[in-house]
């Protein structure tokens, strides 16, 4: 069995503890990965600490040429970098590849930003006692960043945030999913192949209560960029005092269609992909969807009858569209939250089982109390709930009727109607036409509420991962 170690310093690092890695399909041993306990992350803080100096001195073409280097090494392997997520984390291998090239777009956007780090001029003299002075800004690096990640998308979520902090001239240590550690192994190889400075990036497994918690508190590190849960994300900012702290957190997303929108099949197939893509465990995945009550019972029947077409099985399976959950307790919880929707009177449109012990069929509910789990809750699962509205409003009041606010989206024919959602509904992001599961890898993306703080998107990292610094010389 492989059999993986630390990477710090610029260095494989055993370690005293192993853990098995399983594949969450099948349950089978994947690797042995290396856990990093107190030494190892305080080793890997210092390589960082130590890396900074060769990082904030590197000119921007540098940082830029290891960028697209990394990206050129990732399309050289894609192939094999996709297999890899197929193990790891059961991702069906044409979504895997899809993945894969969204990383690889990114590390690139990453690789054009290193090079158009900028400030601007400020004109002092717009203020009484100002004249006669030049001031502009730039930007500085924070210094270590560290980047904790989970399992969904190993290599994208990964580049989200090691590719602006290398961009920006930070040094980065990484603390991927327990899931999901390969990939962020790969990715070390990777930039040491590129040329990345020794110590400048460093990939530590292990435990967020060892791990995460010695990264969020330790004064070497300047800023957390954290994905996850908002429990582990609110806790994680607590703690971590006046260091930069960017969360990206949970969702829990809703679409509205208006008695406008044409029911046409590429609306039905956005639907059936922002719902069960790589089984809903995707952050902006469609949980809940406003239909008007015109076309209620239309879009079911479509909608329904398009996901049952869905193929379920084997990740490794060329025609997989829907494979495991990360866990096997996953699907139990699935169990269980559908079955107290039903109890309280919802009814199952499609699916409402475990195909095995790790597989959850695509389900689509009706129905639903609004405060059950399964819709006021993030599922991270192969469920959705479908419910009809009368008016715009109450569509509207439906969607921010949510702790959370990541992303939502609307379908409709009328301008007004548009811009009135757009203006209206509490989230970060608001997609016209088109699912609230949009995202390319350069646009801003966060959200308000418990959905986090702070945004990803190249560009808008950087801002977040360094400091601003005005420099005022007088004539």
């Amino acid at each position: 069995m492989l059999k993986k170690q630390l990477w710090i310093g610029g260095e494989w690092v055993p370690s005293r503890e192993y853990a098995v890695v399983k594949s969450p399909y099948s349950l089978e041993p994947v690797a042995e990965v290396a856990q990093a306990g107190e030494e190892e992350t305080e080793a890997a803080i210092a390589a960082a600490q130590r890396a900074f100096g060769e990082m904030a001195a590197m000119p921007a073409h540098e940082r830029g040429a290891i960028l697209e280097r990394v990206a050129g090494l990732m399309t050289a392997r894609k192939e094999e970098l996709a297999g890899l997520l197929v193990r790891e984390a059961a991702k069906p291998l044409k979504t895997a590849r899809g993945e894969i090239d969204r990383t690889i777009q990114t590390y690139k956007f990453a690789a054009q930003e290193a090079r158009r780090i900028h400030g601007e001029t400020v004109p002092l003299d717009a203020a009484p006692g100002g004249e006669g002075r030049v001031a502009f800004t730039v930007r500085k690096p924070l210094g270590v960043v560290a980047a904790i990640t989970p399992f969904n998308f190993p290599f994208n979520l990964v580049a989200h945030k090691v590719g602006p902090a290398i961009a920006a001239g930070n040094t980065v240590v990484l603390k991927p999913a327990g899931q999901t550690p390969l990939s962020a192994l790969a990715v070390a190889e990777l930039f040491r192949e590129a040329g990345l400075p020794a110590g400048a990036l460093n990939v530590v497994p292990g435990k967020g209560s060892v791990v995460g918690e010695m990264l969020v508190r330790d004064p070497r590190v300047k800023a957390v960029s954290f994905t996850g849960s908002p429990e582990v994300g609110i806790a994680l900012r607590s703690k971590a005092g006046l260091k930069r702290v960017t969360l990206e957190l949970g969702s829990n997303s809703a679409l509205i269609i208006d008695d406008t929108a044409p029911l046409t099949d590429e609306l039905i197939a956005r639907c059936v992909q922002g719902a069960f893509g790589f089984s809903g465990q995707v952050c902006i995945s469609i949980q809940r969807i406003y239909v008007h009550e015109s076309k209620y019972e239309d879009f079911l029947n479509k909608f329904t009858r398009a996901a049952g077409k869905l193929v379920v099985g084997d990740p490794a399976d060329e025609r997989t569209d829907l494979s495991a959950l990360i866990h096997p307790k996953e699907v139990q919880r699935m169990e269980r939250w559908v079955a107290s929707a039903k109890a309280r009177g919802a009814s199952v449109a499609l699916g409402g089982h475990a195909v095995s012990d790790t597989v959850y069929a695509p389900t689509v509910l009706t129905g639903v109390p609004k405060d059950e789990a399964v819709s006021c809750q993030e599922v991270f699962g192969p469920i959705v709930c479908v419910a009809p509205f009368a008016t715009l409003e109450e569509a509207i009041a439906n969607v921010n009727d949510s702790r959370y606010g990541l992303q939502a989206g609307i379908y409709t024919q009328n301008l007004s109607a548009a811009m009135k959602a757009a203006d209206r509904i509490e989230a970060g992001g608001v997609m016209i036409n088109d699912f609230p599961t949009f995202r390319v890898d350069h646009m801003p993306y966060g959200g308000v509420k418990e959905s986090g703080i702070g945004r990803e998107g190249v560009r808008y990292a950087i801002e977040e991962l360094t400091e601003l610094k005005l420099i005022s010389i007088k004539l």
